[in-house]
């Protein structure tokens, strides 16, 4: 796996990449978890599941307690609020390309119906 050490957008980002870990995003947003039922659910051993939650712990967007034996996990409070906003930034970018093209297309096939 590759580390990243960038800014918190760089580590949400590639925390996010993958699907487990947004799965685990998932089930948090339904109710707190145990690592162990997390584990159970996603079909993997302890120790990987404890390495997908260590990713989503550095990215802020999970944080877990000790309680005995059991590791709760939960949703951290950073939220995805500037993850939203470098996508809606670039959603207008993509957007505003595509709308220039399709009047390029619409000239084109305009002159083409001229001739």
């Amino acid at each position: 796996m590759v580390q990243y050490l960038g800014s918190p957008l760089d580590l949400s980002f590639a925390a996010l990449s993958d699907a487990t870990r947004r799965g685990i995003i998932d089930q948090l947003g339904r109710g707190d978890a145990s690592i162990t039922s997390l584990a159970d659910q996603f079909q993997m051993t302890l120790t990987g599941m404890k390495k997908h939650v260590q990713v989503l712990e550095r990215a802020g967007l999970v944080v877990t307690q000790k309680v005995g034996r059991v590791r709760t996990c939960k949703l951290g409070k950073r939220g995805l609020n500037a993850e939203a906003e470098w996508i809606e930034a670039h959603r207008n970018l993509f957007e505003a390309r595509f709308e220039a093209l399709d009047e390029i297309i619409s000239e084109m096939k305009q002159e083409g119906s001229d001739d």
